[in-house]
Protein backbone atom coordinates (compact mmCIF):
# COMPACT_ATOMS: atom_id res chain seq x y z
CA UNK A 1 0.00 0.00 0.00
CA UNK A 2 1.42 3.65 -0.78
CA UNK A 3 2.21 5.47 2.03
CA UNK A 4 3.66 8.84 3.24
CA UNK A 5 7.35 9.34 3.82
CA UNK A 6 8.03 13.23 4.77
CA UNK A 7 5.67 15.03 7.54
CA UNK A 8 4.97 18.94 8.06
CA UNK A 9 8.09 18.01 10.78
CA UNK A 10 9.96 17.23 7.96
CA UNK A 11 9.66 20.99 6.80
CA UNK A 12 10.08 22.04 10.17
CA UNK A 13 13.07 20.91 11.00
CA UNK A 14 14.47 22.34 7.58
CA UNK A 15 13.37 25.86 7.90
CA UNK A 16 14.67 25.84 11.31
CA UNK A 17 17.80 24.68 10.15
CA UNK A 18 17.60 27.30 7.75
CA UNK A 19 17.69 29.68 11.00
CA UNK A 20 20.31 28.12 12.83
CA UNK A 21 22.97 27.17 10.49
CA UNK A 22 25.70 25.89 12.64
CA UNK A 23 27.37 22.69 14.14
CA UNK A 24 26.23 23.16 17.68
CA UNK A 25 22.45 23.48 16.86
CA UNK A 26 22.27 20.56 14.06
CA UNK A 27 24.14 18.31 16.59
CA UNK A 28 21.18 19.20 19.31
CA UNK A 29 18.63 18.28 16.85
CA UNK A 30 20.56 16.03 14.68
CA UNK A 31 18.07 13.48 15.94
CA UNK A 32 15.04 15.53 14.13
CA UNK A 33 17.43 15.29 11.38
CA UNK A 34 17.32 11.36 11.54
CA UNK A 35 13.85 11.03 12.00
CA UNK A 36 12.23 13.53 9.95
CA UNK A 37 14.54 13.83 7.02
CA UNK A 38 17.10 11.33 6.23
CA UNK A 39 15.48 8.20 7.43
CA UNK A 40 12.32 8.80 5.41
CA UNK A 41 14.16 10.02 2.08
CA UNK A 42 16.65 6.74 2.57
CA UNK A 43 12.80 4.69 2.39
CA UNK A 44 11.97 6.62 -0.52
CA UNK A 45 14.95 5.76 -2.46
CA UNK A 46 14.60 2.14 -1.33
CA UNK A 47 11.40 2.35 -2.53
CA UNK A 48 12.21 3.94 -5.60
CA UNK A 49 14.52 0.93 -6.69
CA UNK A 50 11.74 -1.43 -8.42
CA UNK A 51 10.30 1.14 -10.90
CA UNK A 52 13.17 2.91 -11.44
CA UNK A 53 14.98 -0.23 -12.70
CA UNK A 54 11.41 -0.90 -15.32
CA UNK A 55 12.53 2.79 -16.38
CA UNK A 56 16.08 1.68 -17.12
CA UNK A 57 17.71 -1.48 -15.95
CA UNK A 58 21.06 0.97 -16.06
CA UNK A 59 19.93 3.59 -13.13
CA UNK A 60 20.00 2.88 -9.82
CA UNK A 61 18.32 3.50 -6.45
CA UNK A 62 21.18 3.46 -3.66
CA UNK A 63 19.72 3.61 -0.30
CA UNK A 64 23.07 3.46 1.18
CA UNK A 65 23.64 6.04 4.06
CA UNK A 66 26.77 7.00 2.89
CA UNK A 67 28.15 6.96 -0.76
CA UNK A 68 24.80 6.62 -2.04
CA UNK A 69 22.04 8.87 -3.68
CA UNK A 70 21.24 10.87 -0.58
CA UNK A 71 23.58 13.96 -0.43
CA UNK A 72 25.03 14.57 2.50
CA UNK A 73 23.43 17.60 4.54
CA UNK A 74 27.23 18.83 5.12
CA UNK A 75 28.30 21.38 2.63
CA UNK A 76 31.52 21.82 1.24
CA UNK A 77 33.04 24.98 2.39
CA UNK A 78 36.81 24.88 1.05
CA UNK A 79 36.29 26.89 -2.08
CA UNK A 80 32.95 28.97 -1.50
CA UNK A 81 32.50 32.24 0.47
CA UNK A 82 29.22 30.61 1.61
CA UNK A 83 30.91 29.04 5.18
CA UNK A 84 27.46 28.07 6.43
CA UNK A 85 27.99 24.48 7.34
CA UNK A 86 24.29 22.77 6.39
CA UNK A 87 22.34 22.86 3.55
CA UNK A 88 19.02 23.85 4.18
CA UNK A 89 17.62 21.20 1.52
CA UNK A 90 17.70 17.18 0.89
CA UNK A 91 18.52 15.81 -2.13
CA UNK A 92 19.02 12.42 -3.81
CA UNK A 93 20.46 11.96 -7.07
CA UNK A 94 19.78 8.58 -9.39
CA UNK A 95 22.73 7.89 -11.08
CA UNK A 96 23.86 5.80 -14.26
CA UNK A 97 26.13 2.62 -13.12
CA UNK A 98 28.80 3.61 -15.36
CA UNK A 99 28.89 7.47 -13.82
CA UNK A 100 32.53 6.60 -12.15
CA UNK A 101 34.01 5.95 -15.86
CA UNK A 102 31.52 8.30 -17.94
CA UNK A 103 29.68 11.69 -17.37
CA UNK A 104 25.98 10.50 -17.36
CA UNK A 105 22.82 12.72 -16.85
CA UNK A 106 20.77 11.38 -13.96
CA UNK A 107 17.43 11.58 -12.59
CA UNK A 108 16.87 13.91 -9.32
CA UNK A 109 14.84 14.92 -6.42
CA UNK A 110 15.00 17.35 -4.23
CA UNK A 111 13.15 18.41 -1.08
CA UNK A 112 13.30 22.21 0.53
CA UNK A 113 10.46 24.99 2.00
CA UNK A 114 8.95 26.36 -1.19
CA UNK A 115 11.29 24.70 -3.68
CA UNK A 116 10.48 21.17 -4.07
CA UNK A 117 11.30 19.20 -7.10
CA UNK A 118 11.88 16.30 -9.32
CA UNK A 119 13.75 15.96 -12.79
CA UNK A 120 16.35 14.73 -14.52
CA UNK A 121 19.52 15.43 -17.15
CA UNK A 122 22.75 17.17 -16.86
CA UNK A 123 23.77 20.09 -14.69
CA UNK A 124 27.17 22.00 -15.40
CA UNK A 125 28.55 19.34 -17.85
CA UNK A 126 31.86 19.18 -18.20
CA UNK A 127 33.30 21.50 -21.56
CA UNK A 128 33.83 17.60 -23.14
CA UNK A 129 30.27 16.00 -22.47
CA UNK A 130 29.30 19.52 -23.85
CA UNK A 131 30.68 19.33 -26.58
CA UNK A 132 29.34 15.93 -27.30
CA UNK A 133 25.90 16.71 -26.86
CA UNK A 134 26.03 20.04 -28.67
CA UNK A 135 27.60 17.93 -31.73
CA UNK A 136 24.93 15.04 -31.46
CA UNK A 137 22.24 17.93 -31.54
CA UNK A 138 23.31 18.94 -34.52
CA UNK A 139 23.35 16.35 -36.20
CA UNK A 140 20.35 14.05 -34.52
CA UNK A 141 17.33 16.82 -34.35
CA UNK A 142 14.37 14.87 -34.92
CA UNK A 143 14.64 12.17 -31.97
CA UNK A 144 15.88 15.36 -29.29
CA UNK A 145 12.54 17.24 -30.46
CA UNK A 146 10.51 14.25 -30.10
CA UNK A 147 11.67 13.71 -26.72
CA UNK A 148 11.42 17.39 -25.41
CA UNK A 149 8.59 19.47 -27.64
CA UNK A 150 6.24 16.64 -27.42
CA UNK A 151 2.99 17.72 -25.54
CA UNK A 152 3.62 15.72 -22.38
CA UNK A 153 6.93 17.42 -22.29
CA UNK A 154 5.31 20.91 -22.48
CA UNK A 155 2.83 20.33 -20.37
CA UNK A 156 4.72 19.22 -17.41
CA UNK A 157 8.22 19.89 -17.52
CA UNK A 158 10.67 23.16 -18.40
CA UNK A 159 14.03 23.74 -18.85
CA UNK A 160 16.46 24.72 -15.99
CA UNK A 161 20.15 26.30 -16.48
CA UNK A 162 21.69 28.67 -18.44
CA UNK A 163 22.28 29.44 -21.68
CA UNK A 164 24.87 30.98 -23.82
CA UNK A 165 24.09 34.68 -25.39
CA UNK A 166 25.08 33.74 -28.93
CA UNK A 167 25.57 30.37 -30.77
CA UNK A 168 28.56 28.28 -30.01
CA UNK A 169 31.52 28.72 -32.03
CA UNK A 170 31.13 26.87 -35.22
CA UNK A 171 27.24 26.31 -35.15
CA UNK A 172 25.19 27.56 -37.70
CA UNK A 173 22.77 30.86 -36.37
CA UNK A 174 19.99 29.15 -38.24
CA UNK A 175 20.34 26.09 -36.94
CA UNK A 176 16.51 24.90 -36.17
CA UNK A 177 17.30 23.79 -32.61
CA UNK A 178 19.97 26.84 -31.90
CA UNK A 179 18.69 27.91 -28.69
CA UNK A 180 19.09 24.63 -27.61
CA UNK A 181 22.54 24.25 -28.90
CA UNK A 182 23.41 27.62 -26.77
CA UNK A 183 21.85 25.83 -23.38
CA UNK A 184 25.27 25.48 -20.65
CA UNK A 185 22.88 22.29 -18.57
CA UNK A 186 20.34 20.21 -20.26
CA UNK A 187 18.48 19.64 -17.08
CA UNK A 188 14.39 19.66 -16.80
CA UNK A 189 11.94 18.72 -14.28
CA UNK A 190 8.45 19.96 -12.52
CA UNK A 191 8.20 21.48 -8.85
CA UNK A 192 5.42 19.91 -6.07
CA UNK A 193 4.56 21.35 -3.12
CA UNK A 194 5.01 20.44 0.92
CA UNK A 195 1.19 18.97 0.90
CA UNK A 196 2.39 16.69 -2.13
CA UNK A 197 5.75 15.74 -0.29
CA UNK A 198 3.96 14.81 2.84
CA UNK A 199 1.34 12.94 1.18
CA UNK A 200 0.70 8.89 0.05
CA UNK A 201 0.95 10.33 -3.91
CA UNK A 202 4.91 11.73 -3.68
CA UNK A 203 5.91 8.05 -4.60
CA UNK A 204 4.03 7.62 -7.95
CA UNK A 205 4.01 10.95 -9.06
CA UNK A 206 7.96 10.57 -8.66
CA UNK A 207 8.16 7.56 -10.94
CA UNK A 208 5.81 9.43 -13.25
CA UNK A 209 7.86 12.36 -13.11
CA UNK A 210 10.98 10.18 -14.28
CA UNK A 211 9.08 8.90 -16.93
CA UNK A 212 7.96 11.94 -18.34
CA UNK A 213 11.71 12.97 -17.85
CA UNK A 214 13.22 9.46 -18.95
CA UNK A 215 13.41 10.11 -23.18
CA UNK A 216 15.64 13.51 -22.61
CA UNK A 217 17.84 11.40 -20.22
CA UNK A 218 17.78 8.95 -22.84
CA UNK A 219 18.39 10.75 -25.45
CA UNK A 220 21.83 12.45 -23.74
CA UNK A 221 22.94 8.79 -22.48
CA UNK A 222 23.16 8.02 -26.60
CA UNK A 223 25.83 11.75 -26.44
CA UNK A 224 27.96 10.37 -24.10
CA UNK A 225 27.72 6.42 -26.06
CA UNK A 226 25.98 5.35 -22.73
CA UNK A 227 23.32 2.12 -22.28
CA UNK A 228 19.77 3.50 -21.93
Amino acid sequence: MPHAYFTPATFKFLRALDRNNSREWFQAHKNDYERHVREPFLQLITDLQAPLAKISPHYRADPRKNGGSLFRIFRDTRFSNNKLPYKPWQGARFFHERRHEIPAPSFYMHIQPGDCFAGGGMWHPEPDALKKIRAFLADNPATWKKATQSPTFREHLQFWGESLKRPPHGYDPNHELIEDLKRKDYACGEGFDEALACSTELLPWTVACFKRVAPMVDYLCATQELEF
